[in-house]
């Protein structure tokens, strides 16, 4: 962070009237760090001529016109100059934007390895992946590093640095891999997305006529949007259904803004600071198998009810153009409102309602003469704020444009990263990552065991009937085999796709056996333990965490024994409890009044136990080891114990 102050512009000083504005000062001259408190009773003085003078009437309000919000206009408002809380040597050079999710952070290194370190600044791993690595990384809620080698292979790495699985997507990342509300994994290769469970099972690909321009951008549904380099832009549904508008360029950045009630659309930013609103409706749907044509009736909102039919697609020409104040460079949404870094330096705030612009202010890049110079930025946009980070420094704004920092980075080698906990992240040019503390407050979210909870759900854990639910001889042996095949065959084929709630509906129906048909006839035939065990192990295979409190209820209710070793097998092959419902059901059942005995369950509590240690690590592994040493002791079966002690041995370092 530099500490040279510019001469045109002025120590930093607080400014008056600011919504949750404490400015604590620090050394080093004009050093401040943004505090949500109020501010200290000794600054009141200083402060009130201008809180006289506003009031009269005759002071202006940031922004400019009297009585009226907006961003400040003060070049000096909010500078912020701070010395790093912890700084750590890298041992090589950072090639891209540190990650910071599960309460640490990680970055890529130019010497084919990932480095870990806590929010405290405590190292806590390093990943070496024996290869030069691509400089997009992504992690999930969880604390899961998904990272390419650029040779084409992904590697999943849990929160304690061990690599839990490899796989070949069909060639190098063309982008970000994003992760979806369930732990799925949208992976952008060339021209085509693909599709995979957290455990790295393959739901369904995408192939599509040119390569991607944009790479994908999480949308409001749980599924993307992205847009070729042809000029055509995609959105897909987290069951891979695609819907296309043909634009009249590559444009520069995309967005999804959700609107008045159930109204969704893109903002899609263009190159020479034009703009345009795509609504969802205006989208067509791609030529697709006619099967696939199911998910208009169970992939929107798995309501299972039928989509109305979109009316004809309309072309670029036949939507408004918004003006921007210059070309963009990155952009961010929240609702129905769009932030926008223009290649300027300005951020602009646009109305997902009409394209109005809200208000324009003046970020770090414009401020320190870097407009026009920055490659690259990002944009956050959450309830805390808008955030602008850049190579050059970071600016942060209130919603209603007041900027309420900005800092300086001189020797970035990449894009910082800004945390939930308001610390600073950047890799220097001097292999050492530093993080500087910039606002006292954390993002309020609600958290799982691991870390943020997921923005929404897709329906899986609880889908709406399948199309079997009300067919008479559904239970009939031959047809249950028939349909088991089917859903067998798709899953081996990673052509799940469209028909995911469908065949998570028929598995749960069926797993469910004698509790899931209260009205059926004495004559029906029940289910058999067979189809049940095959059921459940399917499920596990599709892979949605989603339906882990589904499967803990088969495991702590069922009166087979097979039955919940086969539920218990399954939460083991998805990998993730992020509630920690599973890893409880397995901690009830081996403890008093009455611990299971039977030998077969306890083996597959103890194989999933150690499963879901390897993908997720602390602070459920820490759980899970203490099961896993109940599970080995000399109380147990023989064949539990040596499960139990596999299983730890492979936990080791």
């Amino acid at each position: 962070m530099s500490e040279k102050l510019y001469p045109d512009i002025p120590r930093a000083r607080p400014e008056p009237g600011s919504t949750g504005a404490n400015h604590a000062k620090r050394r080093g001259g004009a050093c401040f760090r943004f505090s949500p408190a109020g501010a200290a009773p000794r600054f009141f003085l200083l402060f009130l001529p201008a809180l006289l003078f506003a009031q009269s009437g005759k002071g202006v309000q940031p922004g400019g016109s009297a009585g009226t919000r907006g961003p400040a206009l003060d070049r000096e408002q909010g500078r912020v100059d701070a010395e790093p809380v912890w700084r750590q040597a890298l041992g090589g050079a950072v090639t891209g934007l540190p990650a910071v999710q599960a309460w640490s952070a990680v970055v890529v290194l130019d010497g084919g390895n990932i480095r870990a370190y806590s929010t405290g600044g405590r190292p806590l791993w390093n990943y070496t992946a024996r290869g030069k690595l691509s400089p997009f990384v992504t992690r999930s809620r969880e604390g899961t590093s998904y990272i390419s080698q650029t040779n084409g292979i992904l590697f999943a790495v849990n929160r304690a640095g061990r690599e839990i699985w490899r796989l070949r997507p069909g060639g190098p990342l063309s982008g970000q891999v994003v992760c979806g509300w369930d732990g799925r994994l949208f992976v952008p290769t060339g021209g085509k997305i693909s599709c995979y469970t957290a455990s790295g099972h393959l739901l369904w690909e995408r192939n599509f006529d040119g390569k991607i321009g944009i790479s994908p951008v999480p949308e409001q549904n749980g599924g993307i949007i992205l847009t070729l380099e042809k000029g055509e832009l995609l959105r897909i549904s987290p069951f891979g259904t695609v819907r296309s508008f043909a634009l009249s360029s590559l444009p520069q950045a995309i967005v999804s803004l959700r609107g008045a009630g159930a109204a969704k659309k893109v903002l899609v930013l263009y190159k020479n600071g034009d703009a345009e609103f795509v609504d969802y409706a205006d989208m067509k749907t791609a030529d697709e198998p006619a099967e696939e044509a199911e998910e208009a009736r169970l992939a929107e909102a798995g309501t299972g009810r039928a989509a109305p039919p979109s009316p004809p697609p309309a072309g670029p020409e036949q939507n408004p153009v918004i003006r921007l104040p210059g070309p963009p460079l990155a952009a961010a949404a929240r609702g129905d409102r769009a932030a926008v870094t223009l290649g300027d330096g300005r951020v602009t705030l646009v109305s997902g309602q009409d394209g109005s612009l809200l208000w324009t202010g003046d970020s770090h890049i414009r401020v320190r003469g870097k407009g026009g110079e920055e490659s690259g930025a990002v944009m956050i946009y959450d309830e805390r704020g808008i955030y602008v980070l850049s190579g050059s420094g970071a600016t942060g704004f209130t919603e209603d444009g007041r900027r309420l920092w900005f800092t300086a980075l001189d020797n970035a080698a990449s894009v910082p990263a800004f945390g939930d906990d308001g610390v600073l992240y950047s890799g220097g040019t001097d292999w050492i990552l530093y993080a500087y503390r910039l606002e006292d407050r954390a993002r309020r979210q609600k958290l799982s065991v691991y870390g943020p909870a997921p923005e929404g759900s897709y329906g899986t854990g609880a889908p709406p009937p399948s199309s079997w639910a009300d067919y008479y001889f559904r239970f009939d042996e031959t047809e249950l085999n028939a349909q088991l095949d089917i859903i067998d065959g798709a899953i081996r084929a990673g052509a799940v796709g469209p028909r995911e709630l469908e065949y998570t509906a028929y598995l749960m129906e069926t797993a469910a056996g004698e509790y899931n048909r209260p009205n059926a006839s004495q004559t029906q035939p029940p289910v058999q333990a067979a189809q049940r065990l095959r059921a459940l192990r399917l499920l596990g295979s599709i892979g949605s965490r989603e339906t882990i409190p589904y499967l803990a209820r088969i495991f702590i209710n069922d009166r087979e024994p097979l039955v919940r070793a086969a539920a218990a097998e399954a939460i083991g092959n998805i990998g993730c409890d992020p509630e920690g419902v599973a890893i409880q059901a397995f901690i009830n059942a081996i403890s008093p009044p009455g611990p299971v005995r039977d030998e077969q369950v306890l083996a597959a509590i103890a194989s999933a136990t150690g499963a879901l240690c390897r993908f997720s690590g602390p602070p459920l592994s820490n759980t899970g080891v203490k099961i896993l040493n109940l599970l080995s002791g000399e109380t147990q079966p023989p064949a539990v114990q040596r499960q139990a002690r596999r299983e730890l041995e492979t936990l080791k370092p």
